[in-house]
């Protein structure tokens, strides 16, 4: 957390911001940030995995089922304009938050907002109409 702290700070003096008046104040808000970050991941983990706990409990299909299931997904996938498959890519599979995606591609939060549910609208279609789900 220390290290996290002390990168962020070079950071921003990196990037030619002025350091924060208060830099005691500045670093534990930073701390604060960073540890709410990471129970949170924690907590998104542990639900994770609960829920494929679950999912192992219950009755699953059989193997051609989630095949085929995969397969239509990966095909969905594919038919998705690249904006879309880009942002579908890093939040379901990297886990990345929509602030995180955000960031990453330089465009903002509403944009990734409303890519994404443009393509999980058009992915759920898609399996309705191959009749997967």
């Amino acid at each position: 957390g220390v290290q996290q702290v002390r990168l962020r700070l070079l950071e921003r003096t990196a990037s030619g911001r002025e350091a924060p008046r208060d830099v005691s104040a500045w670093a534990a808000v930073v701390a604060s940030n960073l540890a709410m970050d990471w129970h949170r991941a924690r907590r998104r983990q542990a639900r994770l995995g609960e829920r494929l706990a679950a999912l192992r409990q219950s009755d699953q299909p059989s193997g051609e089922d989630t095949s085929l299931l995969s397969l239509a997904v990966a095909q969905g996938l594919d038919e998705l304009p690249d904006v879309q498959r880009q942002v579908v890519v890093l939040r379901f599979y990297a886990d990345l938050p929509v602030r995180g995606i955000a960031e990453e591609l330089g465009i903002p939060e509403g944009t990734v907002k409303s890519r994404l549910h443009t393509a999980v609208r058009a992915l759920r279609a898609r399996l309705h109409e191959d009749e997967v789900v």
